[in-house]
This record gives C-alpha cells, sequence and structure tokens, in this order.
C-alpha cells in the first residue's frame, strides 16, 4: 500500500521534540507556542535544495541534520533560545527507508539544538528541505547585525575553513591528509553545530553579530554594511584547526578559513572592554568607513545565491 501523506506525518515526525512553550504540535491546522511574560518570537526559515546545498548521493539523516542546524544557527547569531521548528519536506517518492533515516536525522538535531518539531508540511516534487525556525529572547535583548561601533573588537568563536575542506573531500579528492584529519573536517560539514549557548551568553554584550554560513569575508560583509562601518582582518589572527593546518596546500586551506562556508560559528563585535568569551579569537577591528579590509583588499559585498 503507497504511504499517504497524513500516514507519512504520523509515522515519521509525530513524535519528535517537545517543550513546555508547545501547548500544540505535529497534527493540527497550526502550532501553539506560549512564551514568558516579556519575550519576543524571533523566526527564521532556510531551505536547502539537492545538489546546490547538499550532494545528490548524501545520506538522508546529514540532509536532515544539516538543513536543521543550518537554521539553527541563525537563532544563535541572534542570541535566542530554541522554542520549535516546522519542516516542509518536498519528495520525490515516499520511500519508507528513506523516510526512516532522515527522520532519524531530525530526531538527532531537535534533540541537539532543543527544537522540538511543532509542524510543517509534505509534498511530492523534487527533493527539497524547508526549516523554519522559532526562538526567543527578551523584548530588546537579542543580536543583530546592526550595532558595531568603530572601536569595538571582531571576534570569531571556533575554527574555519573546515567545512569547505570537508566538502571538498566528500567529493572524493585523493590527498595526503590523514584519515583521521579528514574524517574530522568531513564530520564538520555533515554534522555542524550552531553556537546557540555563546549567542545567549553575548546577549547584551557583543554590539553586533552573524554566523559564519557563506564564509567569513562575505559575512563580515553583511556586518558592516548593516552596521555602516569598516571591518579589518587580521588574516594571520584567524583561527585555523590542526586538521585543517595539517592540509597539504597551505594556501588552499587559508582561502578555504577566509572564504569557505557552513562553519556556522559566530562572527561578532565586542566593545573594548568585554572579556572574550573561551573558545573564541579576536581577528580585527571595527573603523568608521565601510568593507570589509583583508590583505590590502577591501570587499563589499557578501555571497549572493543569484550572482555566484
Amino acid at each position: 500500500m503507497a504511504l499517504g501523506e497524513f500516514d507519512l506525518i504520523e509515522r515519521y515526525f509525530a513524535q519528535i521534540g517537545a517543550s513546555p512553550s508547545v501547548r500544540i504540535g505535529v497534527g493540527d491546522d497550526a502550532a501553539v507556542l506560549e512564551l514568558p511574560a516579556g519575550h519576543a518570537h524571533l523566526i527564521s526559515t532556510d531551505t536547502a535544495v539537492s545538489g546546490v546545498h547538499f550532494l545528490p548521493d548524501a545520506s538522508p539523516s546529514v540532509i536532515a541534520y544539516r538543513t536543521i542546524m543550518a537554521a539553527a544557527s541563525d537563532l544563535a547569531a541572534m542570541g535566542a533560545k530554541p522554542e520549535g521548528m516546522l519542516l516542509a519536506l518536498t519528495l520525490p517518492e515516499a520511500n519508507p527507508d528513506w523516510l526512516a533515516a532522515f527522520a532519524e536525522g531530525v530526531r538527532a538535531a531537535s534533540e541537539q539544538a532543543t527544537l522540538p518539531l511543532i509542524g510543517g508540511d509534505t509534498t511530492r516534487g523534487p527533493l527539497t528541505v524547508t526549516v523554519t525556525v522559532l526562538g526567543s529572547a527578551p523584548t530588546g535583548c537579542y543580536l543583530t547585525r546592526g550595532g558595531a561601533k568603530p572601536g569595538d573588537r571582531l571576534c570569531v568563536s571556533g575554527t574555519l575553513g573546515d567545512a569547505a575542506a570537508g566538502l571538498f573531500l566528500l567529493g572524493g579528492a585523493d590527498t595526503s591528509i590523514s584519515s583521521a584529519d579528514a574524517a574530522f573536517l568531513q564530520g564538520r560539514f555533515s554534522q555542524p553545530t550552531p553556537r546557540l549557548a555563546l549567542g545567549q551568553t553575548l546577549r547584551g554584550v557583543a554590539t553586533a553579530a552573524i554566523d559564519v554560513s557563506d564564509g567569513l569575508l562575505a559575512d563580515a560583509a553583511h556586518l558592516a554594511r548593516l552596521s555602516s562601518v569598516g571591518l579589518t582582518i587580521d588574516p594571520g589572527a584567524i583561527p585555523i584547526s590542526a586538521a585543517l593546518r595539517a592540509y597539504p596546500d597551505p594556501a588552499q586551506a587559508r582561502e578555504w578559513a577566509l572564504r569557505g562556508g557552513d562553519d556556522y560559528e559566530l562572527l561578532f563585535t565586542l566593545p573594548d572592554h568585554a572579556v572574550l568569551p573561551d573558545d573564541c579569537t579576536e581577528i580585527g577591528q571595527v573603523s568608521a568607513g565601510s568593507g570589509v579590509h583583508c590583505d590590502g583588499v577591501t570587499h563589499m559585498t557578501g555571497y549572493d545565491h543569484f550572482e555566484n
């Protein structure tokens, strides 16, 4: 018997996630969330398309996990506490084995990011996954891209370039990198970790923030534009993992750190007096002006799906 839409939802997704703020979740016409007094909703949507955002032969669990964590990273960038997510899934066919693996990826991401699945939609068509995430923060106390001021320090969490290197290695490239380093880099692409706790810690401390999804230079350009400031990046200060440093082409590793996307680290600005959080690195300064200045070159715009 063919698997119908409502059977599909009930079998694979109805039981994923719960939260004290969720009054009604999967199964009704709309979800109901109840937030504490004095809190605002923060909402973001990400769409992943086969062949554009994930490899056509990617595992269903990886597709689900990556897409959800990419969306959750937008909440991290604004210092939001995760409250719930909506999942819209377009499928060429309702394959039970594929769906079971995909649902496992949804479950793992839901648990890791504390994002209960509260609703969504399914339909037939080319494989596409859209995730809408909902978070909360005290009213007026959330991070934006628009508050950096001259004199602030430019900082970033974790290490950069790993995911871009991992994607390259997943393409079957033959290099002299060790299997352990390759596994680390591939994992950074396949299983990103949004900096949700860090984002909430930065509320009321950082002056501006953005997640590094399109690459350091591109996302720094977004932050500079929205804050109407200039940013100067010291390329020698950019944090690079030991696995990426072991890559046999240092120039390529550096290029991934500057321009590679999908790391989902947080790029943020701090006032001079603020303490730098653990596992974060100061990589530059904020000044009057515009654009991102790095290695003698000024970068004015970020990545655009329709121009790149």
